[in-house]
């Protein structure tokens, strides 16, 4: 079994991907619109330039995402994407870049857990969890 985040946006999905490949030093695996699809042609002309699959394959793990019809977008709420990173000053390169034009709900800090642990919702409305040079439990 796999689980797998997917993320939904309202409209910024094919920005907040380009930006999680770098941020995250990660692979755009696919990323294609509604227009692009094989349905291509019966797609409304407000979703034709949306984006209707994108794949991120960062380390083992992929994030997925898509942009959703005007009016159905909610803010994330009640979870976080979590990442461990071994390498405390990649950590803190990674937090600084989300936290960028974002909301920081938690400065990095040392924890119990982790050497450097942070909370921070993005600009493009997701919330994040990193922990730097974790301790193993």
């Amino acid at each position: 079994m796999e689980l797998t985040p997917y993320l939904l946006f309202d409209g910024t999905c094919a920005e907040a991907f380009k930006f999680y490949e770098k941020c995250l030093e990660g692979q755009l695996i696919a990323m294609f619109t509604h227009g692009e699809s094989p349905m291509g042609d019966q797609t409304t002309p407000e979703l034709r330039d949306k984006i209707m699959h994108a794949a991120l394959k960062v380390g083992d793990a992929m994030i997925l995402g898509s942009d959703v019809p005007s009016g159905m977008y909610q803010r994330p709420q009640g979870f976080s994407v979590s990442l461990s990173i071994d390498d405390v000053a990649r950590g803190e390169r990674i937090f600084a870049a989300l936290a960028e034009g974002g909301q920081v709900r938690m400065p990095l800090q040392a924890t119990f857990w982790a050497k450097s642990f942070g909370d921070v919702v993005d600009r493009f409305g997701t919330p994040w969890m990193i922990s730097a040079g974790s301790v193993q439990f």
